[in-house]
C-alpha cells in the first residue's frame, strides 16, 4: 500500500522544487512555480491556496502544490507599468471570505486606478464593492501595492502617475499612501479631515509593511532621469500626515517642512517594489529584518533598522542579478521566504522559465530524499528506497517519469482512485500496465 501511495504522490502533477544554494548565506532558493506573466502579488489563504495576480489581467491559483491552469479571474487592464497590481486578504477572511484587487483600466482617454473587493467562494470570485475609485493613472507610476495594516485597517501606495505635482495637492490622491476602512470608508482618524490621505509627496510607493511595534516603511522608486536626476530610490518610515518631499527634494535635501528618507540609494539604482519584514520561524539569521524586491537592482535587498533611533543599522544586497528583475517580497504562513520574479515586464531578459515563484530555505533543511540522504542518514531496504532522519521523519524516492509518456486514462485513474471513484484492482491494472510498457521501472531502483 506504501508503494501505491508513492506512485499516487507521483501522479499528483505537483512541480518538482529545484534550488540554488547559498552556503554563505545559510540558505538556498527553489523555483516553486514558473512559466509565469509577470506575477506582481502573492497570498495565502487559510484553506491552503495560493493567490498571485499576474500583470497582464489574470488572477491566478495555487492548490496541492500545482499552479491551476485556468485563470480564477481575468480582467481587461490597463498595460506599461498598469495592469492587475496588488493584492490583499481580509483579516476577516475567513468569516467573510473577502479578496481585494488593485488594477489599472480605461474610461474614455483617461487611465485610472480602483480597488474592488471580492468575495472568494470555491475559486469563483464575485464582485462584492468598489472600494475607492478614480485613482490618476498613467503610462508609470500607478503605485498599486495594497495591504491591511495591524490596525485592521486598508493601506493603498499610489504613484504620481506621471505628474509630479499631484503628490503635492492634497485634493488628489495620486503620489500618496492612503488609508481607509475595509468598506471604503474614511476613519475618523486619518491625519486630514475627510480624506483617505494618510502620507503624501510619494513619486510611485510599491513596496509597503510594518514592523513588530507598528513602525510602516515603505518603498519608493526616486527620478528616472527628468531633468538629469536619476536613482536616488528611498526607504522611508510612515508617519502620518506626513510629506515626503516629490517632487520638491529627492534623496538627502533638506526643505522646511518635508521629511527625508531614512536611507536613499544614490546614484545607484534600485528601483524597489514589494517589500516586508520577516517574522518567520524558518531563517532564524534573518528574523526581524526587512526586505525589498528590486527592479532594475535585480536583487533583494535585506535591512536591519533601529527604528527606534531612526537608523540603518546595515544593509546588504542579496543574489545579485541570479534571478532578474525581482517585483515582491513576502514571508508564507510555511516561515519560508517568497519572491516574485518579473523578468517579461518589458524590461529585462527573460530565460526560458519565466516568469517565476521562489521560495527562501534554509540550507540544510531536509525536505527530501536527497536531502535525507545528503545528510548522512540510512537508505531503507524498501521498493522504492526511503531515508529515515534521526527524528524519524521518512522521505520516500521519486520515480521519474516523464508526464508526456503517461497516457491520459491512466492519469484520470489515479485521480479517481484518489476520489474513492475507482477500485484498488483498477489501480493496480494501471501500474501493470506502466510496468508492462516499460514507463516506469521499479527494478532499476
Amino acid at each position: 500500500m506504501k508503494e501505491i501511495i508513492f506512485i499516487i504522490a507521483i501522479f499528483s502533477f505537483i512541480p518538482l522544487a529545484y534550488a540554488q544554494e547559498y552556503p554563505d548565506l545559510g540558505v538556498k532558493v527553489e523555483t516553486v512555480a514558473e512559466y509565469l506573466d509577470i506575477p506582481w502579488s502573492i497570498v495565502w489563504t487559510p484553506e491552503g491556496t495560493i493567490f498571485f495576480t499576474e500583470r497582464t489581467g489574470q488572477l491566478r491559483a495555487i492548490q496541492d502544490g500545482k499552479v491551476l491552469e485556468q485563470p480564477v479571474l481575468s480582467l481587461e487592464v490597463g498595460r506599461n507599468e498598469g495592469g492587475l497590481l496588488g493584492m490583499t486578504l481580509d483579516p476577516k477572511y475567513s468569516e467573510n471570505h473577502y479578496l481585494y484587487l488593485y488594477f489599472t483600466y480605461h474610461e474614455n482617454s483617461e487611465i485610472k486606478n480602483k480597488v474592488i473587493r471580492y468575495v472568494v467562494s470555491d475559486l469563483i470570485l464575485k464582485q462584492d464593492k468598489v472600494i475607492i475609485d478614480d485613482i490618476p493613472g498613467g503610462p508609470t507610476h500607478d503605485g498599486g501595492r495594497i495591504k491591511f495594516g495591524p490596525d485592521g485597517k486598508l493601506y493603498i501606495t499610489t504613484g504620481d502617475a506621471g505628474n509630479g505635482r499631484l503628490a503635492q495637492e492634497l485634493s488628489n490622491v495620486a503620489g500618496k499612501i492612503l488609508r481607509i476602512n475595509s468598506d471604503g470608508t474614511i476613519p475618523d482618524d486619518n491625519p486630514f479631515s475627510n480624506s483617505p490621505i494618510y502620507s503624501y509627496g510619494h513619486r510611485n510607493p510599491q513596496g509597503l509593511d510594518w514592523d513588530s511595534v507598528g513602525n510602516l516603511v515603505a518603498t519608493e522608486h526616486g527620478p528616472s532621469g527628468g531633468g538629469g536626476v536619476r536613482a536616488h530610490d528611498e526607504i522611508n518610515v510612515i508617519v502620518p500626515g506626513a510629506n515626503y518631499g516629490w517632487p520638491e527634494i529627492i534623496g538627502s535635501e533638506t526643505m522646511e517642512g518635508l521629511v527625508t528618507p531614512l536611507l536613499h540609494s544614490g546614484d545607484d539604482t534600485w528601483a524597489p517594489s514589494g517589500a516586508g519584514f520577516y517574522y518567520g520561524d524558518k531563517i532564524p539569521q534573518w528574523t526581524g529584518k526587512y526586505f525589498a524586491a528590486t527592479l532594475r537592482g535585480t536583487h533583494l535587498h535585506m535591512f536591519d533598522f533601529d527604528l527606534e533611533n531612526n537608523k540603518v543599522i546595515s544593509h546588504e544586497k542579496l543574489f545579485t542579478g541570479d534571478f532578474g528583475r525581482l517585483r515582491d517580497v513576502s514571508t508564507g504562513p510555511d516561515g519560508y521566504l517568497y519572491v516574485l520574479t518579473s523578468n517579461q515586464d518589458g524590461r529585462g531578459s527573460s530565460d526560458e522559465n519565466d516568469d517565476r515563484i521562489l521560495r527562501i530555505v534554509p540550507l540544510n533543511e531536509i525536505k527530501s530524499f536527497e536531502d535525507c540522504v545528503a545528510a548522512g542518514n540510512p537508505i531503507l531496504k524498501s521498493q522504492p528506497r526511503q531515508c529515515e532522519t534521526k527524528s524519524g521523519e521518512t522521505f520516500v524516492e521519486e520515480i521519474d517519469i516523464p508526464e508526456q509518456k503517461i497516457p491520459q486514462w491512466i492519469k484520470e485513474i489515479f485521480v479517481w482512485y484518489s476520489q474513492d471513484k475507482v477500485s484498488e484492482d483498477e489501480l493496480l491494472n494501471a501500474l501493470k500496465y506502466l510496468i508492462q510498457q516499460k514507463i516506469i521501472d521499479l527494478d532499476s531502483k
